[in-house]
Parts: structure tokens; sequence; C-alpha cells
């Protein structure tokens, strides 16, 4: 969420009259992320998030901010978007997609025990349920086709022991998306993306309570195990070593399990889809280190942690315990 595209206090004044949530007080770029343009936006009726599309269209953007919207009417605590006169929730501004919705109570943790791993374990199973009705499909634009893609575009700026990391994982994740098994995983709308950073807690310390789910733009159509995974690979992970912390991670899929069990064929792929979480956010740091879009606000992440996280996914695979 860095700044690609600048916006004027009086281009942010004329664009939130649009959408009637009161005059605006106060309008701050957010530096965290790489991906789109975001604003806080202050006005005298509350908070919000502005956010400016750098790369997805016109025509791909409905589906995450319709997903939003549905997810919302189901009881998942995401940010809904805010709609013009006439219902319309994706507008333009500086001539990009644009959106604006809720901003969320509370703050990152960052540090997460058991008591936050649990509650985030629950809402994802929670919102994997929810979207099984969603009428709209995209299939996950940072999938199998887009690694495919890309590891040709940035072996040019790694080593060869990381050439042959690359390579070889690839032809692995290849080989496993051709399996019967992963066809028969089951699959909806994923987040994608579940990192500490786009979930809010709030409450007393060692208290706090999840109090949403936010930055939906990387969701799509994909296996829920991906979804899963992901977040095994943040909440779950030392950050310092890039080892699994078992603990935890037993903690986060039981409290999912109470939700939505895992199918067996989940079970057994888990220790593949870790790899595979851990290989595509690996390569999409390589890519934006090595190949960066200039920005007034940019902090690429540093590819090697993900990289760390795969070689341990690989060197130590990680089945998670029978179900309560």
């Amino acid at each position: 969420m860095a700044v690609f595209t600048e916006v004027s206090l009086d281009e942010a004044r004329a664009f939130v009259a649009r959408l009637n949530v009161g005059t605006l007080t106060a309008l701050r770029g957010i530096t965290a992320g790489i991906e789109n343009t975001n604003y806080f936006v202050t006005t005298d009726r509350g908070e919000w998030v502005l956010t400016i599309f750098e790369r997805l269209t016109f025509e791909q953007l409905p589906f995450y901010l319709h997903l939003m919207k549905h997810l919302a009417r189901k009881g998942i605590p995401v940010p809904e978007p805010r709609a013009d006169a006439s219902g319309e929730i994706l507008h333009t501004l500086k001539g990009k997609p644009a959106a604006l919705v809720d901003k969320l109570a509370g703050r990152h943790q960052l540090a997460p025990d058991d008591h936050h791993c649990a509650q985030v374990g629950e809402m994802l199973a929670r919102m994997h349920l929810a979207g099984l009705d969603y009428p709209r499909h995209q299939p996950n634009l940072r999938g199998l086709a887009w690694w495919t893609e890309t590891v040709p575009v940035v072996l040019p700026f790694v080593d060869a022991a990381q050439r042959e990391l690359l390579t070889s994982e690839l032809a692995f994740q290849q080989e496993l998306a051709a399996s019967a098994a992963y066809a028969a995983l089951p699959r909806g709308p994923i987040h994608a993306d579940l990192f500490r950073d786009n979930v809010m807690f709030d409450g007393l310390p060692g208290r706090e309570r999840l109090t949403g789910f936010f930055d939906f733009y990387f969701a799509g159509v994909d296996t829920f195990l991906f979804d899963l995974a992901v977040c095994l690979n943040d909440w779950c992970v030392d950050l310092a070593s890039g080892r699994g912390v078992d603990t935890r991670a037993a903690v986060f899929v039981a409290a999912y399990e109470r939700v939505r069990p895992l199918t067996g064929g989940e079970r057994r792929l888990l220790p593949a889809l870790l790899r595979a979480a851990a290989f595509r956010f690996w390569l999409s740091r390589l890519w934006d280190l090595h190949l960066p879009r200039d920005a007034s606000l940019l902090q690429p992440h540093d590819p090697t942690h993900f990289e760390r996280v795969l070689r341990e996914r690989i060197a130590t695979p990680w089945h998670p315990p029978p179900a309560e």
C-alpha cells in the first residue's frame, strides 16, 4: 500500500463528496505494502481507506469489491465498499479505478500468540464457508500461471543456488497441480494474502478480539488449503529463522477445523501447499525487488525471508495433528 498516485486535498475532497461520507478533514498516505496507492481519509463522519488500484483493472475489480460486500453481509468482519448515489462501488480517481472502504477498528498484532492464532484460524474457516455461494469467479492471479511466467524473469537476478531452488520448486508445484489429489481439494474464494498486517485486533493486551480482515486485492478462487498455508507461513513462523512454530500452527489448524474440518486429502497435501505458499511470496518479493515501480512511499519486502521459509518447509514437512 505505497503511494504511486498523488492525490491532492482538493481532489480527495471532491471524491468523498460524491460518496456521502461527510466533509474531508484529513488525508494521509499509507506507507505499508507495495501494490496499490492507499490513503487514510478522515471526514467529520468517520474514517475510511481510499485505494487507487495500480495494476488491477476495471474489469477485474468487481470480483474483489463485491466479494467484500458479500462477506460483510454474511457477518464476516471485512471493510465494506462505499457506494455512490447510483449504488456503484467501483469509482474513478485520477483516471484510475478507486474504492473507498470502512476503516477497521484496532491495530495489527505483529507478535501473535496462540490467542491470536486461534481467532484467525476460526474466522478464516468462517470466511471460506461464507464465500461458497459467491457467484462471481476469478482465478488467483498470483497462482501457478503467474509463477510459470515470472520465474524466468527473475532468474537473471539470483545466484546459482537460488536458480536451482526456483526451477526445481516450480517443477514440483506444476506436477502437484496436475495431480488428481490436487484437483480434488475443496475450492472457493480465498484471501490469499492474510498476513499479520492484514488483520486487526482491539482490546487490552492478552485479551484482544479480532475486529476484521482487510486488503482483499489478491483474492481469487483457489484451494482453501492454499489460503490456510499462506496463514501458517506467517502467523506460525519464527521471523528470524523461517522455521515453523509447530505449537502455534496446531492451535491455528484446530481452531479452523472446529468450523470447517479438513478432508483427508487436505491433510496429506498441506506440506506441499506450505511449500507453494512460501514459493509464491518469495517469487513475488524477488520480482518487486528487482523490477520495482516508482512510488513516493515504497518499502519492498525482503525476499530472503520466504526463501528461508521455503527451504525449511522442504527440509521439515509439517503435518497437522489429528483433529480434536
